[in-house]
């Protein structure tokens, strides 16, 4: 690379350490507020001690793992040291993720009790301002570390970078879908049993201390949606700077490897003006707050965008360094604008996901509404909500797709990477989507640990119900953005999948004529028979998340009725629950559930790209892409629903707490638990795993299928094996009790 290019490249690099230290003044700013009473502080520890425990049993379980794919990296093709630095930057990708998973838990945890204090002490202000800005630590640390490890592959590896990158995604990926899948069942087996014993059978409050399962909820809490949430995000960011980087070098040469990293730097730089602004105005609700600082945040990164487009770039291809030098068109321009479609793709879901979802608006207001009849008819109301709010997303995701490929103008590469640099554009908006993912569970365990204790009440207790009620929006709202970053960065893999075939296949074979393998039409039967696997996967991987949370939360249920049963003394108040029980027998079965979804992931693509060859893998691609969206934004629009209207009886609609309308929605939103908080956010690392194994397994199965190491009893092999692992673990999976450690009588005179 030239040298002013470098320096670019640095000067990013110096941006991204900056970014980590507005996260550490962040920091600092949260942990001095006060911790309120003592009684407070003393729940607060446990849930600290309880999250904590959590994940270092989970990063334990995960290293074996890890070390494992590092070692089968070596294995595939290329030159040994792009190999080398491949696997190595596939642990730092994994580190990053687990870094930032672990600094949302520690800081969401202690900024919890902080938040509850300010509510009581200070108002509903100085609540806010607290819990928006331990989200802006892990938004700004999300940045940085992003940032950080795309420049120094590329200072480190220049040309080579894409190919050590896809390792770099890989890592931060593979890490991000486990956290994301056990924390899910960690948090919603809590919260689920929680409900059904706590709400539902005793008629007390969801955190009422009383409660054995209260302290795995709010564990919970931390460790599916701040830590898993905050990998998944960050490994967002990763793959996405990663599809740009590999396709920019082939569309725009030495500049497609650096003003990809330009355009999320800004974004790093307007991610500190969105949570500096985050400042409630009177009489102003805190999703206006929240929304009009992206928004703001979002219109400033657009112009710095194209400002630092048309400086930066040049004005034909041809003064390009390398890529399409003979291709028509402004290079600046067509930057400019798949930025900007990436930016309006941002908002445009904010705000449609926000309609779906908010207390405030129509359709969960109905959801609510038909409570009065029972809670069949809010589940269906539920059910119908995300289905319907899935089509629109879809459809404006699409939109923003097919318009960025429309501004390549014939020239798919280059569509390709346009797509990429869309992705780069809603990059910009990270640090403020992070910050208010980790909002919501900071709100929402502030008003747990704020019940648990007693020692708030009044308007301190207002304050914090509807903060929760903001949370649970913009939990929402950020999923919906993490699933169109996922899409994204899947379409623009696609491509770099596409090229690393026909690289293969030029430097192995030349041609491949007749071999229908390699057949990448939608009209060819294994190609159709690829798309249909890949949209079942999305469907079987959803079904074993469900599931495992059906079971864990099985047992909560009941341990919290054996406890009750034991100890009548937990229900007068005279005695204390053994809150650790439960947090001990979540915590076991969450990390043996995560496995069989995880085994799906990572081998599901190579069982078919091995067996059935690299024209149904694309197909599988294209299905699970296709089907992923769908049901992601379906299971987390339905959930957000449910959730949200439970809040809007509990505030005093159609009977408030306590009424029949209280019960239904209660079942409702357990129902919608494992939807928005397990299965539906875990779809997003799914979809850039599986597209990343593809990307490396490539160059693998064209090599073996033609060529002079073309070895199909090896390729068979291969494909074998990953297909008998899999069926193998969701056997084993299947073998469990619907509910574990179900231990009731069996009926007299019935069979098992």
């Amino acid at each position: 690379m030239s040298g002013l290019n470098l320096s670019y490249v640095v000067v990013v690099a110096l941006i991204a350490v900056a970014a980590l230290a507005m996260a550490a003044l962040f920091r600092r700013e949260v942990l001095a507020a006060g911790e309120g009473t003592e009684n407070m502080k003393t729940i607060a520890r446990a849930v600290q001690e309880g999250a904590a425990a959590y994940l270092n049993r989970q990063f334990r379980t995960l290293s074996v793992f890890v070390v494992l794919v590092f070692g089968l990296l070596f294995l595939l093709p290329g030159d040994t040291g792009v190999r080398i630095g491949r696997s190595l930057f596939f642990l730092v990708g994994a580190a990053f993720s687990a870094a930032i998973g672990y600094l949302g838990m520690w800081l969401s945890t202690r900024a919890n009790v902080r938040v509850a204090a300010a509510a009581r002490d200070s108002g509903r202000d100085l609540a806010m301002k607290a819990a928006f800005r331990t989200g802006g630590v892990v938004g700004m640390a999300t940045v940085g570390l992003g940032l950080l490890g795309a420049a120094v592959v590329v200072l480190a590896y220049q040309e080579d970078a894409p190919t050590v990158l896809e390792g770099f995604g890989f890592g931060a990926a593979l890490l991000a879908m486990f956290m994301r899948v056990g924390g899910g069942i960690f948090t919603k087996a809590a919260d689920v049993g929680a409900d059904l014993v706590g709400k539902v059978e005793q008629g007390i409050p969801e955190d009422d201390p009383r409660n054995a399962a209260t302290i795995a909820d709010n564990v919970g809490d931390n460790v599916g949606d701040c830590a898993g949430m905050a990998a998944d995000l960050f490994e967002s960011y990763a793959v996405t700077l990663v599809a740009a980087l590999i396709l920019g070098q082939a569309a725009f040469g030495e500049e497609g490897l650096v003003f990809p990293l330009i355009v999320p730097a800004i974004g790093a730089l307007t991610a500190v003006l969105g949570i500096y602004l985050t400042r409630p105005r009177a009489g102003e609700s805190g999703l206006t707050t929240i929304n009009r600082s992206f928004y703001i945040s979002a219109v400033v990164s657009a112009v710095l965008c194209g400002i630092a487009a048309f400086s930066y770039l040049p004005d034909s291809f041809t003064q390009l360094e390398g890529g399409l030098g003979d291709h028509d068109g402004d290079p600046r321009l067509l930057a400019t604008v798949a930025v900007l479609i990436g930016i309006v793709l941002a908002g445009v879901i904010l705000w449609l996901t926000g309609y779906f979802t908010d207390t405030e608006k129509k359709p969960t207001r109905d959801v609510g509404r038909t409570s009065l009849t029972g809670p069949a008819t809010v589940i269906l109301s539920g059910f119908a909500l995300g289905l319907e709010s899935a089509v629109y997303t879809a459809l404006v995701v699409g939109a923003a797709v097919y318009g960025a490929f429309l501004l390549g103008s014939g020239s798919v590469i280059l569509s390709l990477f346009l797509i990429a640099l869309a992705g780069t554009g809603l990059l910009t908006t990270v640090g403020v989507i992070v910050a208010m993912d980790t909002f919501g569970p900071v709100a929402d365990n502030a008003q747990g640990i704020a019940e648990m204790s007693g020692d708030v009440d009044g308007e301190g207790a207002d304050i914090l119900t509807e903060l929760d009620a903001v949370g649970n929006t913009t939990k929402a709202i950020t999923k919906g953005i993490a699933i169109a970053t996922a899409v994204l960065a899947a379409t623009a893999l696609f491509g770099s999948y596409m090229d690393a075939i026909q690289n293969e296949i030029a430097a192995v074979a030349g041609s491949i004529e007749g071999d229908t393998s390699f057949l990448l039409t939608i009209v060819s039967p294994n190609v159709l028979v690829g798309v249909v696997i890949g949209a079942a996967v999305v469907f079987l991987f959803s079904g074993l998340a469900i599931n495992a949370v059906g079971r864990a939360a099985g047992a909560v249920v009941f341990e919290v009725r054996r406890q009750f049963r034991d100890d009548p003394g937990i229900m007068a108040g005279t005695s204390t629950p053994a809150y650790g029980r439960v947090v001990d027998m979540v915590t076991k079965d969450s990390l043996r559930e995560l496995a069989t979804p995880g085994l799906l992931a990572a081998l599901a693509p190579i069982a078919v790209g091995f067996g059935l060859g690299t024209g149904p893998l694309a197909g599988y691609l294209a299905g699970a892409i296709a089907t992923g969206v769908l049901m992601a934004i379906f299971l987390a629009n339905s959930g957000g629903a449910w959730d949200n209207s439970k809040k809007l009886v509990e505030d005093g609609y159609h009977g408030g707490k306590g009424s029949d309308a209280h019960d239904a929605t209660v079942i409702g939103d357990t129902v919608g638990d494992p939807f928005k908080d397990t299965a539906g956010p875990a779809i997003n690392p799914l979809i850039k795993v599986m597209n990343l194994v593809s990307v490396l397994i490539a160059p693998a199965i064209v090599s073996m299928s033609v060529g002079p190491d073309e070895n199909d009893a090896l390729r068979y092999t291969i494909a074998l094996v990953a297909a008998a692992v899999i069926v193998g673990a969701v056997w084993l999976s299947k073998r469990r009790s619907a509910v574990i450690g179900d231990d009731e009588p069996v009926r007299e005179g019935a069979s098992v």
